[in-house]
């Protein structure tokens, strides 16, 4: 056999390792676009921005940032569900939570606010006004259900009015009826339910002795009570719920 004809089994390694690179990249992006479109991502930067960063992987439970905390990063590698002040602590130690655009919002919604807890917090936490800045164009398409299923599932009655004044705000953006028609049936439910819980909430309901004003909700505010009441059946024709 010639010199020529020696084979270079380093090169051949080389180019395989090359070529199975080149088809697990285009697997991993290809599931990124396909996970984008079942998302239905805002805009071509969010679809492009979710498949350049296929590559990245999911902290593990024991992975933990700088400084003296004791939440695990992914909360969701957590076993068992979290508790509302769990939620409240993981919430305020993510990072870019405070979004300037709505599209902005969508991103940190779907890739940093995963659990029902959590997005519930964030809504607080941002609050009508701000909510209602960001939304003022529009909500966005199917993001309004899931506003609503996060608030429906998570409302306490310390949190009756600041809920209503969210209802308030996102009633008051463009395309609202569009987008309220548009929700799915177990969306539709999550708003009926929503309502049904401020409802009862509204309720005035006997002192109970060693509760904190706050465990008390309404029962220590009867003049805001009725302001809100008023909001409460003013809201449930624009979110037509009978």
């Amino acid at each position: 056999m010639e010199k020529n004809d020696i084979i270079n089994f380093q090169a051949l390694e080389k180019e395989l390792q090359a070529a199975l690179t080149a088809d697990e990249k285009y697997k991993r992006e290809n599931a990124a676009k396909l996970r984008a479109v079942e998302q239905r991502v805002a805009s071509y930067e969010e679809f492009r921005g979710i498949v350049l960063a296929s590559h990245l992987k999911p902290l593990e439970r024991k992975d933990k940032m700088g400084g003296k905390r004791t939440v695990p990063w992914n909360c969701h590698s957590t076993q068992g569900s979290i508790s509302q002040d769990e939620a409240t602590e993981i919430f305020q130690e993510k990072v870019l939570l405070q979004p300037e655009t709505s599209a902005e919002f969508y991103r940190n919604w779907r890739r940093h606010l995963r659990s029902g807890p959590e997005r519930y917090q964030a809504l607080l936490q941002l609050g009508a006004p701000r909510l209602g800045h960001l939304f003022q164009m529009d909500v966005g398409f199917g993001l309004l259900g899931e506003l609503l299923v996060a608030l429906a599932d998570h409302v306490r009655p310390a949190d009756w009015r600041a809920v209503l004044e969210i209802l308030r705000s996102l009633a008051g953006t463009r395309r609202f009826t569009l987008n309220l028609s548009l929700l799915s049936q177990a969306e539709t439910e999550g708003c009926r339910d929503l309502f049904q819980k401020l409802q009862t909430m509204s309720t005035p309901r006997p002192m109970k002795e060693g509760l904190s004003q706050e465990e008390q909700g309404l029962e220590t505010q009867p003049g805001e009570a009725q302001e809100g009441k008023r909001l409460l059946q003013e809201l449930r024709g624009r979110y037509q719920v009978n």
